[in-house]
């Protein structure tokens, strides 16, 4: 049997999601741009996922949501097209060294257009300082961009204290949050956070691949990357992927109580952690305050490479990182300031509300065997 807990890269698609995408596929395979009733049929279910992407994070209008082919788009889209649309009020953008490397690399080809940018360093158990923030934005700062949790350690970021600290500082600044790792896990309302920008994806949710979204503000402008039609709201146009983002909106039909399902897993996270720091040299990464569903330990002793490969050939299935990294050293971690030996030696697991005890145990059970079987790369 399959242990799947790498959650945080991908999430397996609900039987509902699935479902959704079929009935698109084969029913209702118009383009809603068309006039005709297949395109009219297609119309009112783009319209009507639009209406549950938007209910599931509080947005007020449902046309402040504008589907992407995924949270990277999302992201870029935000950050580059913020930045452009604001260029005339002042060039800094604030950020952190822990972002996604889709918000990170955006930053970077802003920095080769001219744009300051400020990385905020995290402590070494992955938080960000609001007081580091506050000293950070000024009167030229045009754009706040901050995750709100963190997709390695799952640290969260102080992203209710932003909106307060740009209004304190007068700064013209637009406020994006990369929402993706929060979504479906914590509850979300835009209005409360304060944002202007959101991006929330489809595939960490039990949705499909290729779809995710960016919450766009009511009167908020900002710069397209893409040009062609008239389609979602020419900010990003070109032919909606239905199938997609119909399967997306069944996934946040089935969020449910998130407060419950957040204390099931932290219940989870909480013994699984028991297991794993039983082991001899296994630390621990990811803050006590982390969001529940992921952590971050190191083995001390073993590559990540070496270790992921041994417990996928015994059917446990977990990351040294981000799976936009594709094995690459960490970042965040050595952002965090950690030491060689341990951003070597890291490990990501990540739950779902599927996840059970049993899956910590297999997870558990397999690691101490592959501690005992392989050989250490340092000694």
């Amino acid at each position: 049997m399959d242990i799947y807990l790498d959650n945080s890269a991908t999430t397996r698609v609900s039987p509902k999601a699935g479902e959704a995408i079929m009935n698109i596929i084969n029913s209702v395979y118009g383009n809603p741009s068309s006039l005709h009733s297949k395109g009219l049929d297609a119309e009112h279910e783009l319209i009507r996922a639009r209406r549950i992407v938007a209910a599931s994070v509080g947005a007020a209008d449902d046309n402040e949501i504008v589907f992407t082919s995924g949270g990277t788009e999302a992201n870029n889209l935000a950050v580059l097209g913020a930045a452009r649309a604001r260029k005339k009020r002042g060039n800094k953008i604030v950020t952190t060294m822990i972002e996604h490397s889709s918000v990170f690399e955006s930053c970077k080809e802003l920095e080769s257009e001219g744009f300051e940018v400020v990385y905020l360093k995290p402590d070494d158990h992955g938080h960000i300082s609001a007081d580091d923030l506050l000293e950070a934005v000024d009167e030229k700062t045009i754009l706040v961009t901050m995750m709100y949790v963190n997709n390695e350690v799952g640290s969260i970021l102080p992203v209710e204290r932003v909106q307060s600290v740009i209004k304190k500082k007068k700064a013209p600044a637009l406020f994006h949050i990369d929402a993706v790792q929060a979504y479906g896990k914590l509850p979300i309302k835009v209005q409360k956070l304060g944002c202007d920008l959101l991006t929330v994806s489809a595939h960490k949710i039990h949705g499909p691949k290729g779809c995710g979204a960016l919450y766009i503000k009511k009167g908020v402008y900002i710069k397209p990357l893409v040009f062609g039609g008239e389609q979602e709201r020419k900010i990003r146009p070109g032919t909606e992927a239905l199938p997609l983002i119909c399967g997306f909106a069944a996934a946040a039909q089935e969020f449910g109580d998130l407060r419950k399902k957040l204390a099931d897993v932290k219940a989870l996270r909480d013994y699984t952690l028991s297991r794993l720091l039983e082991l001899d040299g296994i630390v621990q990464n990811s803050p006590d305050d982390a969001l529940p569903y992921i952590i971050n330990v190191s083995t001390s002793y073993f590559r990540s490479e070496t270790m992921l490969h041994y417990l996928s050939d015994n059917g446990v299935y977990i990351s040294s990182g981000s799976a936009c990294a594709k094995g690459k050293k960490s970042h965040v971690l050595t952002a965090m300031g950690l030491d060689p030996k341990r951003t070597d030696t890291a490990l990501r697991i990540s739950f779902s509300s599927d996840s059970a005890q049993s899956d910590a145990d297999a997870l558990a059970d397999a690691l101490k065997n592959g501690m005992e079987t392989l050989v250490r790369a340092y000694k």
